[in-house]
């Protein structure tokens, strides 16, 4: 089958690109890195290079390929990430429309039902709504939980700061935790078997309460009994602001943290738990953050 993987080489679509590729598929990775060229041919995968704001660069790519990967990239380079999202999704969109494309597997997140409210997962929201209204597709939302990786963000303030925390963790609800590696083999799996219907795929490899995180992240470094402080809302977007994030990021960052406060965007998981979490746990976890403690 032929395959249009968009994420460039990153930490999940790497590791599909391979794997599509071992199992035989023609696999195109989008990228807007002409760097990036001669390691995706070196995968076995044919490289696009181009930015996703291009409508005639996307149409062109999708037109004959028959199954996509489609997630939204990062750039805290980006003044207004918010927009940007909503371009790349209407952009996608467009060129699905005049493509061969029936199967989509997209990479939305916990909290995308909600479609307003849940900052940067928003836009995933509104992707699911455009994709669900053209005719003919069948699509996998992959909606992961918050990413281990989210938490290297506590290195700095456990260990100046002897504390970790964020605009949420004051109930008893637990923070559920996913690995990248984890959402990569639940996303091969779905391109692989691509769906003829529209589903939801819960992804999640640990369910934690921020207070026990908190602990074994803060034992990890030799700082024990580190607590979990919440903050106000205004509190952890200053934090945020003078971590280095600008205000588009740290406004969503904290619209998010709202939303996980409240209950909202983990509520369907709860409802729709995956039987089978991943291997990955936050105590494997916390020997990855100890590496980067050392250098916060």
């Amino acid at each position: 089958m032929k395959y249009i993987i968009t994420g460039s080489l990153g930490n999940i679509s790497r590791p599909v690109t391979k794997n599509l590729v071992a199992a035989g598929h023609d696999v195109t990775v989008i990228s807007s890195s002409a760097a990036k060229k001669s390691e995706i041919e070196s995968l076995g995968a044919t490289a696009a290079i181009g930015s996703l704001t291009d409508s005639a660069f996307l149409k062109d790519t999708f037109q004959n390929a028959e199954v996509a990967y489609l997630m939204i990239p990062s750039d805290f380079a980006l003044t207004d990430y918010a927009k940007f999202q909503l371009e790349v999704a209407d952009k996608y969109v467009e060129a699905l429309k005049g493509s061969n494309i029936k199967h989509i597997v997209l990479l939305s997140s916990l909290g995308a039902q909600m479609r307003k409210g849940a900052g940067p997962i928003d836009a995933l929201g509104y992707l699911e709504e455009k994709l669900l209204a053209l005719p003919g597709l069948h699509v996998n939302f992959l909606r992961p939980s918050y990413f281990f990786s989210n938490l290297f963000s506590l290195a700095g303030m456990i260990k100046h700061a002897g504390i970790a925390g964020n605009n949420f963790g004051d109930t008893d609800e637990k923070l559920v935790l996913t690995h990248t590696d984890h959402i990569a083999e639940v996303a091969t799996a779905a391109l692989l078997n691509p769906t003829e219907e529209i589903t939801v795929t819960n992804i999640a490899n640990d369910e934690r309460h921020p207070s026990e995180i908190a602990a074994i992240l803060g034992n990890a470094v030799g700082k024990e009994n580190t607590p979990w402080i919440t903050f106000s809302d205004e509190d952890a977007y200053n934090g945020m602001l003078g971590a280095g994030l600008n205000e588009s990021f740290a406004k969503l960052y904290k619209e998010m943290g709202q939303a996980l406060r409240s209950g909202q965007m983990q509520e369907e998981y709860w409802k729709n738990r995956p039987e089978q979490l991943g291997s990955y746990k936050l105590e494997d976890f916390a020997k990855e953050f100890a590496g980067a403690y050392a250098g916060a």
